[in-house]
C-alpha cells in the first residue's frame, strides 16, 4: 500500500474582492479567474509549467463557462499539458476543491494542484422563460418555411420577459438571508451581537491593510488593487441605522446590509503540492493541508441551512482527537454574523452536541480573540466559490505572521452542507 504523502501549501494569489457592479462590472468569471491563477503562476515563476491539475469553479456561472478551469489556466500561462477540472459546491467550491487535489497529492496521483474559484454577480446570466426558450429550440429545429411558422405561432412579447437571477433554495423557496434569520431566531442572537462582530471584521481587515499582510497576496485586477468593501470608519452607531434586509414585516428582523455579506466579485486560487515537488522547484513549505471534512444537515426539516459547518468540524476534531484548545486560530467565513454566533452558539449547548453531533460533552467556548484575527467575509465580501480559496491563503500566511501552529478552516454553504479543514505550520 502506498504511504501517504504530506500535503504542502506552497501559497495563494488573489485579486482584491469589489462590491458586485463597481469595479469588476466588466469582467467575466473567466477573465478574473485567469488573473487569479495568472498571478499565482508569476509569484511562483510557472509560467509554461505543466500542474499536475487546476480545478476551479464558479457559483453563478454562463454556459459560455463550460471548460472554465481549462481556460483560465490556458489564459494564465501555465502549460497546455495542464489539465483543469470545474468542480461546485456552493461557498465551499475551492476549498473542497484543494480538499480533492490534496487527497490526489497524497496518494501520489498528481505532484502539484491549484485550487481556486471565481464568482461575478456583476455578469450574471439573465435567462427568459422556459417557454421562448422552447420556441427558440423549435425554431432552431425547423428546416421549413412552414415549421417556422409554425414554431412562431401564439408569440407573445410576454415571453420575452426575463427571469431575475436568484440563489433562493429550491426546497424552501428562501433565499439565505431568510434563513440566516430562521437561525438567528432559533439561537436567541440579537441584533447588536451581530453588529459587534460584523465591526470587528472590518476593523481586523483594516488593520491587516495597515500592516501590510496583504501586499504579497493581492494581485491587481482591473486596475484595482485593494478590496473595495471594508468600511474602517463605520461604527456600531451607523450599523443601527440599517433597516432589516430580509425580514422587513415582522418588526423582528436581525439581518441587515452591515451585518450580512454583500454581493461580491473576485477570484482567489492556491497552489499545493508534495514537498518533493516544492523542494525541485526551490519552493519554501508554508503549511500542511492536514485534514479536511464535508458535512450536510436535513435543513428542510429545520436544521439551519448554515449549521452543517458544526457537523464537519466536529467529525474532523473527532478523527484528529484534537479539541478547540489545540487549534491556534479560527477563520469561520462570515456569510452573515448570525451565522457565526449561531455556530459558536451551538458547539457550546449540550442539547445540539447530543443530538446533533452526537457528542457526549459539548465542544466547548472559543476564545474570540483566536477567531477571525485579520477580519473574514464580512469585510472582504464574498464572491461565492473564491472564499474558501481566499481564506485557505490567508490562514497558511497567519500561521507564519502569527507565529501559530494550526488553523481551522469552516465554510457554510447554500443546500444545507459545510467544508472544513485543518492546516498545520511547517517547521
Amino acid at each position: 500500500m502506498t504511504e501517504l504523502r504530506r500535503v504542502a501549501i506552497i501559497g495563494s494569489q488573489r485579486i482584491p474582492f469589489c462590491r458586485s457592479y463597481t469595479g469588476y462590472a466588466d469582467e467575466t468569471n473567466l477573465s478574473m479567474l485567469g488573473t487569479a491563477i495568472g498571478g499565482l503562476a508569476d509569484k511562483y515563476n510557472l509560467r509554461g509549467e505543466a500542474i499536475g491539475e487546476v480545478m476551479a469553479g464558479a457559483v453563478i456561472g454562463h454556459s459560455r463557462d463550460f471548460n472554465l478551469a481549462r481556460e483560465a489556466l490556458l489564459d494564465a500561462g501555465l502549460s497546455p499539458r495542464t489539465p483543469g477540472t470545474n468542480i461546485q459546491i456552493a461557498c465551499g467550491t475551492s476549498l473542497q476543491a484543494a480538499l480533492i487535489l490534496g487527497a490526489k497529492i497524497a496518494t501520489g496521483e498528481i505532484d502539484s494542484g491549484i485550487a481556486a474559484g471565481s464568482d461575478t454577480v456583476s455578469d450574471a446570466p439573465i435567462v427568459v422563460g422556459d417557454r421562448f426558450q422552447h420556441r427558440l429550440s423549435r425554431l432552431n429545429r425547423a428546416r421549413s418555411v412552414g415549421e417556422k411558422v409554425k414554431a412562431l405561432k401564439g408569440f407573445s412579447f410576454g415571453e420575452l420577459a426575463p427571469v431575475a437571477p436568484s440563489t433562493q433554495e429550491p426546497r424552501t423557496g428562501l433565499s439565505m438571508g431568510q434563513h440566516c434569520e430562521l437561525m438567528a431566531r432559533q439561537w436567541g442572537i440579537t441584533r447588536e451581537d451581530q453588529d459587534r462582530l460584523a465591526l470587528k471584521s472590518h476593523q481586523n481587515a483594516a488593520r491587516a491593510y495597515d500592516e501590510g499582510f496583504h501586499d504579497d497576496l493581492l494581485v491587481s485586477c482591473a486596475g484595482i488593487w485593494r478590496d473595495n468593501n471594508i468600511r474602517a470608519d463605520t461604527s456600531l452607531e451607523k450599523m443601527a441605522t440599517m433597516k432589516p434586509a430580509f425580514d422587513k414585516t415582522s418588526g423582528h428582523g436581525t439581518l441587515t446590509a452591515a451585518n450580512s455579506t454583500p454581493l461580491t466579485d473576485g477570484a482567489a486560487s492556491v497552489l499545493l503540492a508534495s514537498e518533493d515537488w516544492a523542494k525541485a522547484h526551490g519552493l519554501p513549505v508554508l503549511a500542511y493541508l492536514s485534514m479536511g471534512k464535508v458535512s450536510a444537515n436535513d435543513f428542510a426539516a429545520g436544521e439551519g441551512l448554515l449549521m452543517a459547518p458544526t457537523i464537519a468540524v466536529s467529525q474532523m476534531l473527532a478523527r484528529s482527537n484534537l479539541t478547540f484548545a489545540d487549534i491556534d486560530l479560527f477563520e469561520l467565513h462570515e456569510a452573515f454574523a448570525a451565522q457565526v454566533l449561531c455556530t459558536l452558539k451551538a458547539w457550546r449547548d449540550p442539547k445540539y452536541n447530543r443530538e446533533v453531533l452526537e457528542r457526549e460533552t459539548p465542544m466547548g467556548e472559543i476564545d474570540p480573540e483566536r477567531i477571525n484575527v485579520k477580519g473574514s467575509s464580512l469585510a472582504y465580501g464574498h464572491p461565492f466559490a473564491a472564499t474558501g480559496a481566499r481564506i485557505l491563503g490567508m490562514a497558511t500566511k497567519m500561521l507564519e505572521t502569527e507565529d501559530k501552529q494550526r488553523a481551522l478552516i469552516s465554510v457554510c454553504t447554500a443546500g444545507g452542507m459545510g467544508v472544513a479543514a485543518l492546516v498545520e505550520r511547517a517547521g
